[in-house]
């Protein structure tokens, strides 16, 4: 891994974190990053949510997520079956990391469950490309791709990759809706997908 400053690391996640950071409730005291892999979301988010939690079932990833923020309780175990206690997050996030769960209704229901009332949840996430819509929007994303590879330099993380996903854009979106009355979904250029949702 190249060593690079904070604000010089880019690659396809760090370029959506705005996404996530934008949603931060004004008085949010507990956020969960789910499938933090190096943790440098959950390191941003310290900057601004007192209480910051980074789950990962890769325990060597989360060797570097310590050293990126050691005030962030990182936890090692599946968002799935971790005992997390419902309803007790300001702010819920995962980027990149619902396409590694393929059962994707529970995956949705769970980080839901999780949210507490009036909090967030802001998804970014990759699926597989199956409409001549999404071939327009990866073609778009190549180019994006092209022009950052050009002005910045590619940080790569060490978290374990999947791929392809195991769902179409399709299905996340029906999915979404379905599990999460009055979410919303947005396609985004390189390969990426955002869903918010605001808890009632």
């Amino acid at each position: 891994m190249t060593s690079l400053r904070h604000d010089e690391r880019w690659n396809h996640n760090i370029h959506y974190h705005s996404y996530v950071l934008e949603a931060v409730p004004p008085r949010a005291r507990t956020a969960l990053d789910v499938g933090t892999g190096n943790g440098v979301l959950a390191a941003a988010l310290h900057r601004r949510v007192p209480s910051v939690t980074g789950i990962d079932t890769d325990a060597q990833v989360l060797v570097s997520a310590r050293a990126e923020d050691p005030g962030v309780n990182w936890v090692l175990g599946d968002v799935l079956t971790h005992p997390l206690v419902p309803a007790s997050f300001d702010l819920v996030t995962s980027v990149a990391t619902v396409h590694h769960l393929p059962d994707l209704p529970r995956t949705l229901a769970r980080l839901g469950d999780l949210t507490a009332r009036g909090g967030s949840l802001v998804i970014i996430g990759l699926a597989r490309s199956s409409r001549p819509v999404d071939r327009a929007y990866d073609l778009a994303g190549a180019v994006q791709h092209r022009w950052y590879g050009r002005s910045r330099q590619m940080w790569e993380h060490t978290a374990p990759t999947v791929w392809p996903p195991p769902h179409t854009y399709t299905q996340v979106r029906k999915v979404a809706a379905s599990v999460l009355p009055g979410s919303r979904w947005k396609r985004l250029p390189m390969w990426r997908y955002v869903i918010r949702w605001d808890k009632p």
